[in-house]
């Protein structure tokens, strides 16, 4: 099996668990995850499979879309309800000052990522230094925000429709506002509806993944690594140029069949098979490997 399988990771389990807990499902090992959810956190977590963990690395730069749940008038030390309450403060704020606080950080933003976070620092990931009690200095890193529209405001509630970049916290996202709102603010509730091009829809929980394997249409759900790829133009190499591509070298343009000669392309041989992304470099007039899938 290669490709994707979109998985809807259910709350309690960490994103390890749920390869590992696929590892045993589908009877193989060269699994991957593309994004890692938080335990509390619901939704779609698209898994790499065999030749499709070549992908992880592509995929894991992909926009991501959340619905979350915030809570007003209260902080923690987790930024999420999970954690425990630091200060409660009545809330008192309008739809216009909620919405306008939302808009306020559209776009390219420094976010400094929680202490309750897998982030390492100085080898040392931040949850264990947080669960010693320590508190150690972050550094805010840039992340954007596409979207945040509000959804539905039932105080002390708001609901939430967030699209972002990779490595964006939600949680921070509800701290940061409830900060701006002057009463704080934590999450109640996320749920990933989206992860670059992989949907809710598309996804299924690991019973459902067990079931499909038991029924014999596991391989209906996995997404193969071609259409994974399908946005990226095709190109087709002169059977000359088979040989450079076996090794996995550059190729110059009078080697390729095809008018494309920008950006990442796939490539394929002379008789259709896939090879890998290629890059056009324009400055040495050639199609460079990126990623082999051979």
């Amino acid at each position: 099996m290669n490709g994707i399988i979109v998985i809807r990771k259910e709350k309690g389990y960490t994103s390890h668990d749920v390869v590992a807990k696929l590892r045993g499902i589908l009877h193989m090992k060269k699994i991957g995850h593309t994004g890692t959810l938080d335990p509390e956190a619901e939704g779609v977590l698209p898994v790499a499979l065999g030749k499709g963990t070549r992908l992880v690395e592509l995929l894991t730069e992909k926009e991501k879309t959340y619905e979350t749940l915030m809570r007003l008038g209260v902080s923690t030390d987790t930024q999420d309800m999970t954690g425990r309450i630091l200060e409660e403060k009545d809330v008192s704020v309008t739809e216009e000052e909620i919405k306008k606080a939302a808009a306020s950080f559209l776009g390219e933003q420094l976010q400094v990522p929680p202490m309750y976070s897998a982030l390492k620092v100085n080898g040392k990931k931040l949850y264990e230094l947080a669960r010693e009690g320590k508190e150690v200095e972050r550094k805010a890193r840039p992340v954007h925000f596409y979207q945040i529209e509000i959804l539905e405001i039932n105080l002390p509630l708001v609901k939430m429709r967030v699209s972002c970049s990779k490595g964006t916290y939600i949680r921070t996202l509800c701290h940061d506002m409830g900060e701006k709102l002057g009463c704080g603010g934590a999450m109640e509730a996320l749920l990933r509806t989206k992860s670059g091009d992989f949907t809710l829809e598309q996804s299924m929980t690991l019973q459902e993944t067990e079931d499909a394997v038991k029924s014999g249409t596991i391989e209906e759900k996995i997404i193969s690594v071609e259409e994974v790829l399908s946005s990226y133009p095709a190109v087709y190499a002169e059977k000359e140029g088979e040989r450079l591509l076996a090794n996995g070298n550059p190729l110059h343009e009078g080697l390729v069949k095809g008018e494309v000669r920008q950006g990442w392309v796939r490539m394929y041989t002379s008789s259709g098979v896939f090879i890998g992304i290629y890059q056009w470099k324009q400055n040495r007039q050639q199609y460079f490997p990126v990623k082999m899938f051979v």
